[in-house]
Order: structure tokens, then sequence, then C-alpha cells
């Protein structure tokens, strides 16, 4: 099915809630896709706590976001399903140049299936599939099993949007509003696939591919929103 190129404009967080896969159940207090939701919307763009991390790379001080999709979905081969990125950002640097930025909210849920889980068994979809994430991401030879397959691909989908767009940066960001910081060591294991030993509220660029910057940041939310 092709994805429709017509938007629909948001006016409350509430409007989010119709992009969701399982609305009912997802969208509730607490949960991050009502907490990033709200969290943004009140923002307008990216979020105060999102551009501190952000700024820390020079170039994406002051950032100009030119739109936010929420519930973003980037079509990958080797399946009918597509990458479904909590939301989306295109923002423009000062100096003109663009920027694909996939978020992922998290709070207390988890991942997602490591690779393992996902590719045993695997069928020739798959196998075309991980190739092809891996080809868009710059890595070689064998992941980990116990790498979770969300952040290949969501990271995948921020180099594919930037492709699309002939934007210079692609970053994921990994937008936790977890108290106890719950999930950091999977995005760590995934960080050093490139050599990179992130921290908490830091970005870190990985790697450059088809002449595009790709970075990961792990970002702390306003726990505020946690009660919205």
């Amino acid at each position: 099915m092709k994805r429709s190129k017509i938007l629909l404009p948001s006016d409350k967080a509430e409007d989010w809630k119709t992009f969701l896969a399982e609305p009912e159940k997802q969208w509730k207090k607490g949960y991050s896709a009502r907490t990033l939701a709200h969290c943004w919307n009140d923002a307008n763009g990216i979020p105060d706590e999102m551009a501190k991390v952000l700024s820390q790379e020079p170039v994406f001080e002051n950032l100009e976001t030119l739109l936010v999709i929420p519930e973003h979905q980037v079509p990958l081969p080797g399946g009918t399903r597509p990458s479904q990125n909590d939301c989306w950002v295109l923002a423009k640097t000062q100096v003109g140049d663009l920027v694909s930025i996939a978020v992922e909210g998290k709070v207390s849920e988890p991942f997602g299936p490591t690779l393992g889980e996902w590719f045993k068994n695997a069928s020739d979809g798959k196998r075309k599939r991980l190739a092809f994430l891996q080809e868009q991401l710059g890595l070689t030879g064998s992941i980990p099993d116990s790498i979770r397959y969300q952040l290949l691909h969501h990271t995948a989908s921020a180099v594919i949007e930037a492709k699309r767009f002939n934007a210079k940066y692609a970053v994921i960001v990994v937008y936790s509003f977890s108290e106890t910081v719950e999930w950091f060591d999977d995005y760590f294991n995934f960080a050093k696939l490139y050599n990179v030993y992130p921290a908490k509220g830091e970005i870190c660029l990985v790697v450059t591919i088809y002449n595009i910057h790709l970075h990961l940041a792990w970002g702390i939310g306003n726990a505020y929103y946690l009660n919205r």
C-alpha cells in the first residue's frame, strides 16, 4: 500500500492518537506514545531538553523545525510492515542543510524483540530486509543476536528519509521519560556496533554513509509529561 503524500495538521496532542497502531492500548498516561505527543505538541517543534542534546554538535545549534510527522511510516523491503517512528522531524541548520531526525519515545516499554528473536527461522523476506538495513547503516559482518531489531530499522529510517529529502544529516533520537533510565543498555550495545560508547543525554556521530552524517542521541524528557 502506498503511503499518502497528504498530511493533516495537528491542533492538539490527542490528534496523534489517531495514527497509533493500537490507539486504545497505547494511549495511556505514563506510556510513551501519549507522553511524547504532549511534550512535542506543547513545544510545537523540538522540545528544549532535546534541543540541548542536539546542540552538543555545533552544527545542530538553533535548528529550525520545518515539520514533525507523528507515527511516520518508512517502507522497507522484504515484507509489508514499514518502520513506524513515533515521530519524524525534518529540520534545517543555520547554514541551510537539512536534518532527518527519527524519534523513538520510551518510558517503560522495551525496544521489542532482539535481532535473534526476530530473525529466528527467517524467511527470504527477512533476509532481504536485514541485508538492506545493514547496507543503510553501513554495518558489515554479522550483527549480534542480542541487538534490538527496532533500533536497527528506526535508525535506518533516519538515513532513508535523509536520502529522500537530500538531507546532509540523519539522527536517531531515543527520547526517554523513564526516571530509572530503562533500556539504556540496549541503546549502548547498539552504539557499540560503531565502536562508540555513549552517555545518557549525549549525541554521537557514528558513521558517514551516502554522504550523510549519521548521529545517535539519547535524550531525557521532562517527567512532567508522564501525567499529562
